[in-house]
């Protein structure tokens, strides 16, 4: 995803964060839909390096809920996030929290004690992994390689339980992919243990067919939140590459075709307990503007 982020806007944008927060937090904390305005750091993952002024930012635009990408498994551009304590000192300055964080899952199955005790030092109790793809056939499974998935991660699942912390899944290609005539993830739901793991819808997937509505409602109970973004299915899809679809690009929320009063509707039924704005800075701005106006 493209970060969109430049050193001129990082400053602009934390300038007004500064005055926002200087006339008083009411209107930069609402808390729409009743559940607190949540960003996913990864779109915008170039601008952590200061992330006093980074927090500072999101807190400005209203965002009082922060999804990490975890240092050990994600790298170098995720470095200040690396002393757990001091992150979550930060964020708390600033009226922001941080509940969730992915992971990957070369880090989950070389050192998830590890990874867990930085969760913790955070805040953290929801552990993600974007996909169950690596080493497993990618976006292009077999069956029996969808069931080892599964079977792995419910013991990755199993070790996070009884350690006080919950397992979840985003969905990505692997996920979206068919196998036999059955969509993987509907597989998926079925093979891991719902005691165990909880799901992450990706809206962006309405591109491949999946509508986040009509899974909270067959599954509910089954996912603990979603990554927000919106396209515009009435544009073209672009070209070709290597013999993957294009993606239609994505545009604010509320200015694609998603049916947003529709999805937050069937989420609050089915138990959905946080959102995640993941876009561009650009994007995240008018998209945070438009969940402060959305009816509780």
């Amino acid at each position: 995803m493209d970060t969109e982020a430049t050193r001129r806007q990082f400053l602009r944008a934390s300038a007004g964060a500064a005055g926002v927060l200087a006339l008083g937090r009411s209107a930069a904390t609402a808390s729409p839909l009743g559940l607190p305005i949540g960003c996913q750091v990864w779109p915008t993952r170039s601008m952590l390096g200061d992330l006093p002024a980074y927090v500072r930012m999101m807190a400005g635009i209203g965002v009082t809920r922060l999804e990490l990408c975890s240092p050990i498994g994600y790298g170098g551009e995720f470095a200040s996030l690396k002393d757990g304590k001091e992150v979550r000192k930060i964020l708390g300055d600033h009226g922001i929290e941080s509940v969730s964080s992915h992971f990957s899952m070369a880090e989950l199955r070389r050192s998830q004690a590890r990874s867990i005790d930085w969760a913790k030092e955070v805040g953290i109790n929801q552990m993600l992994t974007a996909t169950l793809g690596d080493g497993n056939g990618g976006d292009s499974p077999t069956l029996d390689q969808v069931k080892r998935a599964a079977e792995e991660y419910n013991r990755i699942a199993e070790a996070a339980a009884a350690a006080g912390v919950q397992q979840g899944l985003h969905n990505e290609g692997f996920e979206v992919s068919m196998v036999d005539g059955q969509r993987t993830y509907d597989l998926l739901l079925k093979l891991l243990d719902p005691k165990l793991v909880t799901f992450q819808f990706q809206m962006s997937t309405i591109e491949n067919g999946l509508v986040a509505a009509d899974y909270f409602l067959r599954y509910p109970g089954r996912f603990h939140s979603m990554h927000l973004q919106d396209i515009d299915m009435k544009s073209a899809p672009p070209a070709s590459k290597k013999g993957r679809p294009g993606r239609r690009p994505q545009v604010a929320l509320g200015e694609g075709s998603i049916d947003w009063s529709t999805t937050f509707d069937a989420a609050k039924k089915a138990g959905v307990r946080s959102y995640y704005v993941e876009q561009t800075w650009a994007l995240t701005q008018r998209s945070v503007a438009y969940l402060k106006k959305f009816p509780a």
